[in-house]
């Protein structure tokens, strides 16, 4: 039979082996966010009831917004799926516009004014390393398109985050970080005032 000693020792080794295992499996796994962005601004009130077609798409490349370790071969990616996103987008564009003074409709009609908000780019990279420390930088950009008969009025807003880090985000952290950048991109698309001014002609 085994010595004690021996048996402990072995069962430390194992414990350790699976606990590596663990963290290394925690460190390339891939993450899912699932995001609920808000816009936080007021914004200007222009419209006087009229019904204006809003629309939100996906105009990204891929769903997949970059990686932990910041390499490109990296299994450990970050993924924000279109089908989960845009209809938050599609809830928060609705909702500026019916702040704005207008009636959102998703049906379009002739003649009726149109927003269509496209989140053009969304992307999650490793930026500068530092002894002990990373960064990871966001970047979101919205494009915003107001039609109203024969005019038409396009905005594009970008946001950017920079966070430092010792250890690497979970996906609870990346979660919120996304959530922050968007939020942020909301806010600057519904605070410009050429959008209302545009549609309430």
């Amino acid at each position: 039979m085994p010595r004690p000693h021996r048996l402990r020792t072995a069962l430390l080794r194992l414990s350790a082996g699976l606990l590596a295992a663990g963290l290394l499996a925690a460190c390339t796994s891939p993450h899912y966010l699932q995001l609920s962005p808000q816009r936080s601004a007021e914004v200007p009130v222009t419209g006087s009831g009229q019904a204006i077609t809003v629309i939100a798409v996906d105009g990204r490349d891929s769903e997949v917004i970059g990686t932990r370790t910041g390499s490109a071969m990296s299994t450990a990616t970050i993924t924000v799926n279109a089908h989960e996103l845009i209809p938050h987008l599609q809830r928060e564009a609705e909702r500026a516009v019916r702040d704005m003074g207008f009636s959102p409709t998703t049906e379009s009609a002739p003649n009726r004014p149109s927003l269509t908000l496209t989140l053009d780019h969304l992307g999650y990279e490793r930026g500068q390393s530092r002894p002990v420390i990373d960064e990871a930088r966001l970047e979101a950009v919205f494009v915003a398109e107001a039609r109203n008969g024969g005019n038409t009025y396009t905005g594009t807003y970008t946001s950017r985050r920079t966070q430092s880090y010792a250890v690497r985000p979970d996906r609870d952290t990346n979660t919120r970080m996304v959530n922050d950048l968007l939020s942020d991109g909301l806010n600057r698309v519904f605070r410009d005032p050429e959008l209302g001014q545009l549609l309430a002609r």
